[in-house]
C-alpha cells in the first residue's frame, strides 16, 4: 500500500502541497481529479522524490517502508512505477530500446506475470507493429503506449499515471480504458492522475479531487457523481 500523509512541498517560497494525504490500497486503481495547476504533478513528483518540488514536512510510505526524499531510483527499486506527463520517452531509441533498458525483476515476490516485451507486445499490439521504430517516429497515442510500457517493464507494485489521455484522441483514449481496465483486472495497484472526469470515474475504485494544493473529496465514483457541488466548483463539470 502506498500512503501519503499530511505532505506539504513546494518551489522556493510557494507551497503547493498544502498537507495532502491519501492512499492507495493494495489492487485498486485510486484516481486523482482537479483542474490543472492545482498540485497533481507535483504530488506525483514528490512521490517519486523528484526534485523540485522540496518536500518540507509530512511523509510518504510504501509497503511500511518510509520513502520520504529517498533518492528517485531507489523509489523505483522498491516497485513505484511512474508514466510522467508528457511522456518523456527516448526518441533516439527504438521502441524495443526503450523497453528493454527500463526492464527490472520484481521488487519482492512477485505476484502473477512478470511483465516482459512479450507480454507488452500483447497489451499493446500496435507497438509490436513498431518496435523497429525511434519513439520520434511515434504518433503521440503510441508514445503514450510505449511510455506505459516502458513502466509496466520495471514490474511495479504501484504504477503511478499523470495525465495519461491529455492530448490524444477520443478512439485512443477510449482504448487507453480498455488497456487500463486489463491492468486493474491484473490487481496491479494504480494511481491515476487525470483531468478526463468520464475516463477517471469509468475506472476508479476510489477518487480523490484536489484544489489549491489540498485534498477537498475523497470517495467512491457514486458519491461524486452525486456530488453536484464538487463536480461544479471543482471540476467545472456540469457547469
Amino acid at each position: 500500500m502506498l500512503t501519503v500523509s499530511d505532505l506539504h512541498s513546494g518551489y522556493g517560497l510557494s507551497e503547493v502541497l498544502n498537507g495532502v494525504t491519501l492512499e492507495v490500497p493494495d489492487g485498486k486503481l485510486v484516481a486523482l481529479l482537479g483542474r490543472n495547476g492545482m498540485g497533481k504533478t507535483s504530488l506525483c513528483r514528490s512521490i517519486m522524490g523528484l526534485d523540485p518540488p522540496a518536500i518540507r514536512s509530512g511523509t510518504i510510505n510504501y509497503n511500511g517502508t518510509k520513502v520520504t526524499n529517498m533518492p528517485p531510483f531507489k523509489i523505483a527499486r522498491l516497485g513505484l512505477g511512474y508514466v510522467p506527463q508528457g511522456r518523456h520517452i527516448f526518441g533516439s531509441l527504438t521502441v524495443v530500446e526503450n523497453l528493454a533498458m527500463a526492464h527490472r525483476s520484481p521488487a519482492g515476490s512477485s505476484q502473477g506475470e512478470d511483465w516482459d516485451l512479450e507480454r507488452v507486445w500483447e497489451m499493446f499490439p500496435r507497438l509490436a507493429e513498431r518496435k523497429a521504430n525511434v519513439g520520434a517516429q511515434l504518433s503521440g497515442g503510441e508514445q503514450q503506449m510505449l511510455a506505459i510500457g516502458r513502466a509496466l517493464m520495471t514490474n511495479p507494485g504501484v504504477l503511478i499515471m499523470d495525465e495519461p489521455s491529455e492530448g490524444l484522441a477520443p478512439v485512443l483514449v477510449d482504448q487507453l480504458g480498455e488497456r487500463m481496465q486489463d491492468l486493474k483486472r491484473s490487481s496491479l495497484s494504480m494511481l491515476l492522475v487525470e483531468q478526463n472526469y468520464s475516463l477517471a470515474l469509468k475506472l476508479a475504485d476510489i477518487l480523490y479531487v484536489m484544489e489549491n494544493g489540498r485534498v477537498v473529496f475523497a470517495g467512491s465514483p457514486e458519491e461524486l457523481d452525486t456530488s453536484e457541488d464538487v463536480k461544479r466548483r471543482y471540476l467545472g463539470v456540469g457547469v
